[in-house]
């Protein structure tokens, strides 16, 4: 296997498994969170900003292993 392959094959690796974790935990986050919403809909509005905060911190993670990605890539 030769650099380039081994590159690309990482930069796939990388993307690959760092974006399965926020993934499942953006989902596991918005079912609860219509959990929550319809055993209290009183509280929606609280439940909805924590769980926007929370999506936007779980995405972050995401967007560190595309940036990893592109630095395995391109360097």
């Amino acid at each position: 296997m030769d650099l380039q392959t081994a590159k690309q094959f990482a930069a796939a690796l990388a993307i690959g498994l760092g974006a399965i974790g926020p993934a499942l935990g953006i989902g596991w986050m918005g079912s609860k969170a219509m959990e929550a919403i319809g055993r209290n809909p009183e509280a929606s509005g609280e439940v909805r900003n924590n769980m926007i905060l929370a999506i936007v911190f779980a995405e972050a993670i995401a967007i560190y292993a595309l940036v990893v990605a592109l630095i395995i890539k391109f360097v």
